[in-house]
């Protein structure tokens, strides 16, 4: 068991922000949470799968939405509305606690992000549980079945989800994942794109051989490595991420233009980029639903899903979550290799090329970018 410091947090919260690809949620949002239960008096202990007793229950917890701001039309709706006065997922988490009668010794994350990690551990410290060191999908990834869950059959149900306005739902019977995805989307957005879900609620030998183990460390190691070059002037901080994540930056250029619109409970956007130094009269153009999905090098496709395409803002020295992107942004693109566990025939087939409407196989970037060196 490792008991992780702020600083601790604070690097796995960067370098989850960088593997999120874009996704994730905001690290304002992810410090809050953690901030939060600092002040409340509670620690993060860090524990492996394999630490975890037989017997011992555990959940994962998350947001759900679109990650684009609504229109003040849309946000009308909602004033009537009264806000809890409970975090929406604290609100899940004490009525799925109530509903099965279990207490859980700790969390697994959904994914990799500058919130939903937080908001997993923030979990865990305020039940006083463990962070379980593994998620579910290596990155952040826009819907429920891009998760190792899915890939093994896993059901989700019984999910509890809870909304700022204290609404609180129990969703029963859902017959698998992609089911799991249609329900809870179509709860978010009636709860203004944004809702807290806690689901694979069992015991850990359920779903022990079904997770990406280490990645909690993994992503402390990379925000490490980014600290470590954002306080060296000398050094490149795409450069460091690319070569403690196994990969390469594969682009670097100015932004020349972007949108973003909140499209069925999703962000979906794109941003091009304008080469700069050994880039020069080149374009980069990355394909967006809440994460960036494809890259495209002068309209030729360069990088699919399931490789992360991070983007970094090269002035400010920090990570790029959508739709956090404006017109002359000095961007780095870092492309890292997917989690083994999504190359497989059912991670491809869910969360592949074809995902983004791409008729050709599977291609990894990095294993190219190399080859060809």
């Amino acid at each position: 068991m490792k008991t992780l410091t702020r600083l601790d947090l604070s690097d796995i919260l960067h370098g989850c922000a960088i593997l999120g690809t874009g996704g994730g949620g905001e690290l304002d949002e992810g410090f809050y949470y953690i901030d939060k239960a600092i002040a409340e008096g509670k620690t993060f202990n860090l524990v492996s799968v394999d630490e975890v007793p037989t017997g011992k229950k555990i959940c994962t917890p998350y947001m759900l939405g679109a990650l684009s701001p609504m229109s003040e039309e849309e946000e009308r709706q909602y004033k009537r509305l009264p806000k809890s006065a409970d975090s929406s997922i604290m609100t899940a988490f004490k009525r799925l606690e109530k509903y099965t009668g279990n207490q859980f010794y700790g969390t697994i994350c959904c994914e990799l992000g500058g919130s939903n990690t937080a908001i997993s551990f923030y979990v865990a410290a305020m039940a006083n549980g463990y962070i379980i060191d593994a998620d579910v999908a290596g990155r952040a990834v826009p819907e429920i079945t891009h998760s190792t869950y899915y890939f093994n059959d896993i059901p989700a149900a019984p999910i509890v989800t809870a909304n700022e306005f204290g609404e609180c739902f129990i969703c029963e019977n859902v017959i698998d994942d992609l089911r799991a995805e249609s329900v809870v989307r179509a709860l978010s957005m009636i709860s203004r794109n944004d809702i807290a879900a806690i689901d694979h609620a069992m015991p850990i030998e359920q779903v022990k051989d079904a997770v990406i183990k280490g990645t909690i460390s993994k992503s402390l190691a990379i925000g490490q490595a980014y600290r470590l070059a954002k306080e060296q002037q000398n050094k490149d901080i795409a450069t460091e991420i690319a070569s403690h994540g196994g990969g390469y930056v594969a682009f670097r250029g100015v932004v020349s233009d972007f949108n973003f619109k909140t499209q069925d409970g999703f962000t979906i956007g794109e941003v091009f980029i304008d080469g700069s130094d050994e880039f020069i009269n080149n374009r980069y153009h990355i394909e967006v639903k809440n994460e960036n999905l494809v890259a495209r090098l002068n309209d030729v496709v360069d990088v699919t899903i399931p490789d992360l395409i991070c983007c970094l803002d090269m002035n400010n020295l920090t990570p790029i979550t959508n739709p956090n992107f404006n017109k002359q942004m000095n961007v780095a693109v870092v492309v890292l290799p997917a989690p083994k566990e999504f190359t497989t025939e059912r991670g491809l087939s869910a969360f592949g090329p074809a995902y983004v409407g791409i008729n050709s196989p599977y291609q990894p970037a990095v294993a190219r970018y190399f080859a060809n060196k």
